[in-house]
Formats: structure tokens, sequence, C-alpha cells
């Protein structure tokens, strides 16, 4: 499986961004897909995460209420939608496949499959 993120780029306090995940090689539809991001000289840490079918949601205490994680399993394409972003937010993002189980979903080892990140900067 081969992840490509893309829809990073450089905004302002309060704008919104919505980062793309497209798998290929094989489809995802039966993964946990989640997303997490590092910040400069900061270990990766959880953002999102969603569930095969989309029935289950996970998030960040930090993210909750502004970031939104959804996919599109036709397209084989994992979305996060980030909203009122925070210059905290400023960050690579990676989006990754989970074949193992729900449980797992906000553990970094226990991802399969990563996208090579895109870079999310906010200024205030």
């Amino acid at each position: 499986v081969q992840l490509q993120a893309s829809g990073g780029g450089s905004v302002q306090t309060g704008d919104s961004l919505k980062l793309s995940c497209v798998a290929s090689g094989r489809t995802v539809r039966s993964y946990t897909m989640g997303w997490f991001r590092q910040a400069p000289g900061k270990g990766r840490e959880f953002v999102a995460a969603l569930s095969w079918n989309g029935g289950s949601t996970s998030y960040a205490d930090s993210v909750k209420g502004r970031f939104t994680i959804s996919r599109d399993n036709g397209k084989n394409t994992v979305y996060l939608q980030m909203n009122s972003l925070k210059p905290e937010d400023t960050a690579v993002y990676y989006c990754g496949a989970n074949t193992k189980v729900w449980s797992a979903r906000g553990q970094e080892s226990m991802y399969d499959y990563w996208g090579q990140g895109t870079l999310v900067t906010v200024s205030s």
C-alpha cells in the first residue's frame, strides 16, 4: 500500500485546510485510517482515526471540535478537515493505515503503512 498525503500549506490563525490521503496498490477499505502529526523538535503524535466503515472516530483532545476525519472508500481516500487552525497545529501531517484492531488506533507503532507527510504552517 502506498499512501500519498496532500493539501498542506501556510495559513493564518482561524483558517481552514483539508488534507487528503490517497491510497494505491491495494484498497484500504478494511483498514483503520489515521492522521498523526509531528511538530518541529517533537515526536509524532496522534491526531485522528477512523474505522474501516466510518462508524467510529477518535480524536486527540487538542483537535476535538475543530478537526474532522472522513473517508471515501470508493476513492480509496481519507480526509482531514481542519478548521479554526492555531499556531500550535503547525506540523508535518502524516496519514497511516492500520490493519490491526481499532483499539490500536492511537499507537503510531501499530500502523503498517505511512504516507510521506504534508506540511501545515499556521501563523498568528
